[in-house]
């Protein structure tokens, strides 16, 4: 059976990473940013998992962690869609650059 090689998946992981960075600096919808900070957290996931089968393969703290760090993005984006939809319910828009004119 042929694996992948490490330098790969860490290449897929990174990419993730900066497509995910890329997004946030550069979007101005909160939900495209809350979509970006989500690639992040999948490309720390990536790492987690990687890391773990190759450097320790009969532990599962990497897994641990990756099922911890979902859960947690899970709540986040909960609490953040929330936040969007009282935002958009007040304001008629989710555009971040409106949103600081506003000034609450």
């Amino acid at each position: 059976m042929n694996e992948i090689p490490i330098s790969h998946i860490l290449f897929v992981s990174t990419a993730l990473f900066f497509i995910g960075m890329y997004g946030l600096f550069t979007r101005r919808n909160m939900i495209t940013m809350l979509m970006a900070i989500e690639l992040i957290l999948n490309s720390v996931n990536i790492n987690f998992v990687v890391f773990n089968k190759y450097l320790y393969p009969d532990k599962l703290d990497g897994i641990f962690f990756t099922i911890f760090i979902i859960a947690i993005a899970a709540a986040e984006a909960a609490v953040a869609i929330a936040i969007i939809i009282n935002l958009y319910r007040n304001h008629q828009s989710i555009d971040v650059e409106e949103a600081e004119e506003m000034k609450f």
